[in-house]
């Protein structure tokens, strides 16, 4: 759940872009300001509190063009902090768009922000910022227990994870493994290790899949000797993995 800053000098923008934010599920709060002075001592704020604070900002959406401070400056502030805020610029102007991924920001929405565009940059950040906690929190084994004995299975063997009620049952290609984890757990555990979603019963692999197969508007992936089910919910983001992971 993310933690929101929105910044534009511009209030009834500014509250449009706010309630569109507070209406995704995958935000969990989401503050303004109305420019680099006050966007700054939020941020200042936030970080004082340490990264899990309430009053935390996991991202800034950034207008651009602000009397005093732009967004390309408070970008710029940002970038030399030791773990700063994600950024989304948020402007009507096109002509920013290559400083602004020189600034490492994660999207840039053009004015006037459509629904689906700002979902899609929250999708984005949502997915990052999965990934840095991931990062810190996540160890290379699962324990799992094997005739009454616990053992450590490596995350790297794993190829996909099957969901079964509250437990998962992790498949190897020696055999299979039922832990007392659901499967949205290990999904946001494993996101940064290149796990992807792919039906509300499937986590899978990147890695592991040797084909993707589309059939009369289905889609399916192969894993090994199993042919897995993709629905229509979780097919762009595994496409868009995938495309991600040959294009390296």
């Amino acid at each position: 759940m993310l933690r929101v800053l929105a910044v534009d000098d511009e209030a009834p923008a500014l509250e449009e872009l706010l309630y569109l934010l507070r209406s995704d599920p995958r935000v969990r709060s989401a503050e303004g300001a109305t420019g680099a002075t006050e966007a700054l001592r939020l941020i200042g704020a936030a970080l004082e509190a340490g990264e899990d604070g309430e009053r935390g900002v996991d991202v800034v959406f950034l207008d651009i063009h602000m009397a005093g401070l732009t967004g390309l400056d408070i970008a710029r502030l940002l970038a030399g902090f030791a773990r700063p805020p994600l950024i989304v610029f948020v402007t009507a102007h096109e002509g920013f768009a290559v400083q602004a991924f020189d600034l490492k920001a994660v999207d840039y929405v053009l004015k006037p922000v459509r629904g689906e565009r700002l979902a899609e940059a929250v999708r984005r950040v949502a997915e990052l910022v999965g990934d840095r906690a991931a990062t810190v929190q996540e160890p290379d084994q699962i324990p799992v227990e094997l005739g009454g004995v616990t053992r450590f299975l490596a995350i790297g063997d794993i190829v996909y994870a099957e969901a079964q009620g509250d437990y998962a049952r992790l498949h190897t290609a020696r055999g299979s493994h039922l832990v007392r984890v659901p499967l949205s757990t290990l999904e946001e555990r494993w996101r940064s290790r290149g796990f992807v979603r792919i039906h509300r019963s499937h986590l899978v692999a990147l890695d592991r899949i040797d084909e993707l197969r589309l059939d009369a508007g289905s889609m399916s992936v192969r894993v090994g000797d199993a042919e897995l089910p993709v629905s229509r919910r979780h097919a762009r983001t595994v496409r868009d993995r995938l495309l991600r992971r040959t294009s390296r």
